[in-house]
């Protein structure tokens, strides 16, 4: 049986309008301490090229205010789960995260989107807060079916119906 894995904290706050979920930090997130840190996830790729920033050559912690910045967050369904690997179909014995306490500590919230179909599984726990929630394509690198630029588009609509391009070149 694996051990017990504990997800990381949300990077969210008061003035948060958009919150993306992943299901759980892969190994390397976890092992970092870093949300999206395999070198081979599009998620700050996608980023860098939606808001015109080199987010890939910044320190963690600036890309963090990067996207508190402009009223992303961004956290996972899952507390804590056991698994092997990085697979999301590795998961065993999910706990869920504190989805409905939500909107009392994003006031702002306007909006979820679900990143990937194991995060999009629990959208009736995010739809019950009555706010659009959105399936966006997996940023992972295990969701080869998706090229990047179809990726970036699907990203870029639910970014735009948010207002999180404005000021982007």
């Amino acid at each position: 049986m694996s051990a017990w894995l504990r997800g990381l904290p949300p990077v969210i706050d008061a003035q948060t309008r958009l919150l993306v979920l992943g299901s759980f930090p892969g190994v390397a997130s976890l092992r970092e301490q870093r949300y999206y840190a395999h070198p081979q996830n599009h998620f700050w790729k996608i980023l860098a090229t939606l808001w015109g920033q080199p987010l890939t050559d910044m320190p963690y912690a600036e890309r963090i205010d990067q996207l508190q910045a402009r009223g992303l967050g961004v956290w996972d369904v899952y507390a804590a789960c056991q698994r092997e690997g990085s697979l999301d179909s590795a998961i065993r014995h999910a706990q869920i995260n504190d989805l409905p306490g939500l909107r009392a500590r994003c006031p702002r919230l306007e909006a979820i989107a679900h990143n990937g179909g194991e995060s999009f599984r629990h959208a009736r726990h995010t739809r019950a807060l009555g706010l659009p929630v959105y399936r966006l394509p997996s940023t992972s690198p295990a969701n080869a079916s998706w090229s990047f630029e179809r990726k970036l588009a699907a990203w870029r609509d639910v970014f735009a119906r948010h207002g999180l391009l404005e000021g982007v070149a």
